[in-house]
This record gives structure tokens, sequence and C-alpha cells, in this order.
């Protein structure tokens, strides 16, 4: 095994793709809040541990990191894939609401840097990514507060990008489109909620965003992110690589 990948958000959606892709070459930690997905995902990969922590307390983070890397050493790659989603229109966009997605998504990639970019720096290497969205490049209707989350993370990303461009750190964010994940599934159940469409026409409503007329797989992300993490994508920093079949060039 080579290297040492930490995933926040690792028990499921595209967090646990990118865990079960660049599980068979390297030694993966996987953070979540809930210990059951990590768990249960660790136990699918060859070397892998799972640790309990919520990525907006600081402190617990930190703590979960740290012993990771006791486990298998130092964090040489970190997948920042914890997020959540929420939709209103912006006229019932209440700040808490705001709030909470900046929290997880912002703070959370924010929280996890600070922990492991010292050693990553001092080593000359490291590789960060963070699972953004489509929405960190556009607007989407009823779904203000997320893409301004998601356009924070990104702004976060090019700047770090700047700051480490000359340490071997890369700083990379990957945009998929609606992919084929529990979120999605919950956005699905929302519009049959407020529309009463079927479930097939909720799903297709969203394929739609796509000129391929098609969810992304998660494995397409996945393997986004295990090329950004390898040595071939050492030139590679500040992008936001889009994963969305076409939606948004």
């Amino acid at each position: 095994m080579t290297g040492h990948v930490l995933i926040t958000g690792g028990g499921t959606g595209l967090g646990r793709a990118v865990a079960e892709m660049v599980g068979a070459s390297q030694r993966v930690s996987l953070i979540g809040r809930r210990a059951g997905p990590i768990e249960e995902t660790a136990g699918t990969l060859q070397e892998a541990a799972a640790f309990a922590a919520d990525v907006t307390d600081a402190d617990a983070l930190a703590a979960a990191v740290r012993a990771a890397e006791e486990r298998f050493g130092p964090v040489t790659s970190l997948v920042a894939a914890a997020g959540i989603s929420d939709t209103a229109p912006i006229q019932k966009t209440e700040p808490d609401m705001l709030r909470r997605l900046f929290a997880v998504n912002v703070e959370g990639v924010l929280n996890a840097v600070r922990v492991v970019l010292p050693a990553m720096v001092a080593a000359k290497h490291g590789r960060i990514v963070t699972i953004a969205s489509t929405a960190a490049l556009k607007g989407y209707a009823y779904a203000g507060a997320y893409a301004a989350s998601k356009h924070a993370v990104l702004g976060l990303v090019r700047s770090l990008a700047l700051e480490t461009a000359k340490t071997g750190v890369t700083v990379n964010a990957v945009c998929p489109g609606f992919a084929d994940t529990d979120m999605t599934a919950t956005s699905i159940e929302r519009i049959m909620e407020k529309t009463g469409r079927s479930a097939e026409a909720a799903r297709a409503a969203l394929a739609a965003n796509s000129p391929m007329g098609r969810l992304v797989d998660p494995r397409e992300v996945a393997d986004t992110v295990r090329w950004l993490l390898g040595a071939d994508a050492s030139a590679i920093t500040g992008q936001a690589i889009v994963v969305a079949g076409g939606e948004v060039m």
C-alpha cells in the first residue's frame, strides 16, 4: 500500500465511491459523524479504518485525524467529501439554513485542511481534493444557500492552491452534476413532495440538467479524484474539474 488517504464523509455517496476506488492501492481512513456507514465501508477495503467525528467540530476532527495517523502514518491525501444540501426559495431561506450548510460544506473543509496541511507542506508533497458541485460554478433555483456554500468552497480551494503552489501540495475541487447517490435520492423525494411528480419523472427532471440526459455515476467522480491524487496530476492545482455530462462548459 502506498500513501494514506483521509476521506471525510467516506461512508456514503461520493465519499464511499472514492474510498472504494482508491482503497485498492492506498491505506484509507474514513471520517464521518455516524460510525455505522464508515465502519461498514472500511470493512470492504483492504487496509482501512473508521474514525467517528463531526467535521464541524474542529477538536473532534483533529483527534480523529491524529488517531488515523497513529494507525497508518501521515496523511498524504485529503478528500473532503462530507457535505449536506437543502432547498428553499431565497425568500424562505432562513439564516439558520445558510449557517448549517456553511458549517458542514465550508467550515468542515477548512477544519480538515488545517489539520493535515502542515505535515504535507513539511513533506513537500500532498494532495487535497474537495467534492464541490456544479453549484460551485452556477446557480440553481431553490438552492441558493447550497450554491452559496459550494461557491465558497471553490474560493477556498483556489486561494489555498495559490498559497501552496510552491510547496508540492496541490489543491483542487471536483464538481459533479446530479449523481446517482443518496443525496440525489433525497432531492427526488423533495420534488415528488412539492410537485406531485412520480419518482421516475422527478429523476428524469434532474437527469435533464445534463446534455447526456443521465445522472452521473459515482465511479466517474471517484475516478477523477483518483487521477488528481496521482503523480501524473502534479501540475494540476486550483482547478474545478467538472464531471457533469456537459452541463457546465
